[in-house]
């Protein structure tokens, strides 16, 4: 690589660095909870839910400290979205990972 093409790396990062810091910081900023709950109940998640946990499904959203950051909530939703076969797209896993949290998790 270039002197060049490593200036012009580097200066592309810095550009989105701010972007970077603020999806960090607000990860469900531009999410839409209500298409996320729309797709929970299409995608019966609950029902799924209570098959593997037993009881109305809830305890599924407390598993002993495994989800415990947004980015965590994300990421399993995506696994969800992977083993069930959904074809969820990255802005739909993103609105139920939103959903999830204004309903469950409550992450400051």
């Amino acid at each position: 690589m270039s002197t060049m093409h490593r200036i012009l790396l580097g200066v592309a990062l810095l550009a989105l660095a701010p972007a970077v810091a603020a999806q960090q910081t607000d990860p469900f900023k531009d999410a839409d909870p209500a298409l996320g709950r729309r797709l929970i109940a299409e995608h019966q998640c609950a029902q799924c839910h209570a098959r593997n946990v037993g009881g109305d499904g809830s305890a599924i959203y407390r598993p002993q400290g495994r989800i415990n950051s947004p980015a965590r909530l994300v990421a399993m939703v995506e696994y969800c979205n992977t083993q069930m076969n959904l074809g969820m797209f990255p802005e739909d896993v993103n609105a139920v990972a939103a959903a999830l949290q204004q309903d469950h998790y409550h992450f400051k």
